[in-house]
């Protein structure tokens, strides 16, 4: 059995059964089997996950009892098929099948006869399937098109229009580029640009946030200037919320939502290392990772505190000159990143939205008069966006609009939603 495609195959179930993070999961299973090659594994992953509903929509079609009454790890294998046969140039279609039911002989005894009948099936009937009908339902064809849940389809046609919506599927169905953050406490953007490109690396200047560059290129991060704290992997979108922000050395800063910590020490970086950020979370264990990223980056004014945001440190009221608020959201902005996100339930979004609500009415005590508030989300959802806003600031009346940007996914970014305010003296 291949044990690349084994390793893949974990990855799925694990996110698919257990609710794991695609990224987590990918990253645990190649250290745990340590397959010859990742870079297929990713592929794999990425692909079946970003696909998921197209994938059954078409092999539903070729199962005429439906897929209702399929194993999990039947079907799996076969969504593994068809994204094979489908998608990779570099996998012969016979190795697809072939590989396919070797796996199935270990993982689903049994049901090898199944499932390579389903495989050729599919290779002799593919140009009669169909998808659904555009003309007589945008919603399903969107949905299975973009493999993404019905209701956040719904969501973005009723904010963006059809049209837009459509294009925003799209681009969270691509493969983002990897973004990094310039520490520019230790060098400069195009200092390092150069240093990596020496070492064979591609990198391109953002056109986002002037601390990012775009690199392309393996083993970036076993690389000396990696080890050495030059740069961060952090999304040019993200960056731009702590750009934002606009710390100063010196200044008193908190991040009210800190983990992982790539705002935080973002944020540190343009400090200069003068001053002091109060960077909070309610788990330990993330903070104690970011421990070790703040050492490998040079950091020393972070000062690490578990808390649940929800409610505001009496100490600490009234003292910041800045707050950032990022907080928790649906992550609708970074499906492209963490496809298992088009496949979550709605249900859980009210919720969010009131966390989301407690989170900044409790960050917005600790600005000073004259202070910066900032609120950010990875998220394109105007409830969670514009209209938590809209909500706060009429309950706080000494509040400002200074800047609001709502990045789409789209154009090498990720969908992001960040808004600047000041408190009034």
């Amino acid at each position: 059995m291949d044990l690349n495609r084994k390793t893949a195959f974990d990855v799925l179930m694990n996110v698919e059964r257990d609710g794991a993070y695609s990224n987590l999961s990918l990253n645990n299973f190649i250290e745990k089997n340590n397959p010859d090659s990742p870079s297929f594994v990713r592929e794999l992953v990425y692909g079946v996950l970003k696909n998921k509903f197209l994938l059954d929509w078409f092999i539903q079609q070729l199962v005429p009892s439906g897929l209702k009454k399929v194993k999990k790890q039947d079907l799996m294998l076969l969504r593994m098929g068809v994204y094979q046969i489908s998608y990779m140039e570099s996998v012969p279609e016979y190795a697809a099948v072939s590989e396919t039911v070797e796996m199935a002989k270990k993982l689903a005894r049994g049901r090898e006869r199944f499932i390579n009948g389903v495989l050729r099936g599919f290779i002799r009937n593919r140009q009669q399937l169909v998808l659904p009908d555009k003309e007589k339902g945008a919603l399903e064809y969107l949905s299975v098109m973009y493999s993404t849940e019905k209701w956040i389809v719904k969501l973005w046609i009723d904010a963006y229009g059809e049209k837009k919506a459509e294009e925003l599927l799209k681009a969270s169905n691509e493969t983002p580029e990897l973004s990094i953050r310039v520490n520019v406490m230790k060098t400069d953007r195009d200092s390092l640009r150069k240093r990596l490109e020496a070492l064979g690396f591609e990198a391109a200047e953002s056109k986002v946030s002037e601390r990012a560059l775009l690199v392309k290129g393996s083993g970036l991060l076993d690389s000396k200037p990696y080890r050495d704290g030059l740069f961060s992997v952090q999304d040019e979108a993200s960056i731009l919320a702590s750009d934002m922000l606009g710390a100063q050395p010196g200044e008193t800063v908190a991040d009210v939502c800190a983990a992982p910590g790539g705002k935080t020490f973002a944020t540190a970086e343009l400090m200069a290392g003068e001053g002091v950020i109060y960077a909070m979370d309610k788990y330990e264990h993330k903070l104690k990772l970011m421990e070790a990223q703040a050492k490998r980056a040079g950091i020393d004014n972070i000062r690490l505190l578990e808390h649940d945001s929800t409610q505001s440190i009496e100490e600490l009221k009234g003292r910041m000159d800045r707050v950032l608020a990022d907080v928790p959201c649906s992550g609708l902005g970074v499906m492209r990143r963490k496809p298992e996100i088009k496949y979550k339930g709605r249900q859980e979004l009210d919720e969010l939205i009131e966390r989301q609500g407690k989170i900044l009415r409790s960050a917005a005590e600790y600005v000073a008069a004259g202070g910066t508030l900032v609120y950010s989300t990875c998220t394109v959802n105007p409830s969670e966006n514009q209209c938590r806003i809209e909500a706060f600031l009429k309950e706080n009346r000494e509040y400002k609009v200074l800047e609001q940007k709502q990045l789409l996914p789209g154009g090498g970014t990720d969908g992001f939603f960040i808004c600047k305010m000041r408190k009034e003296q």
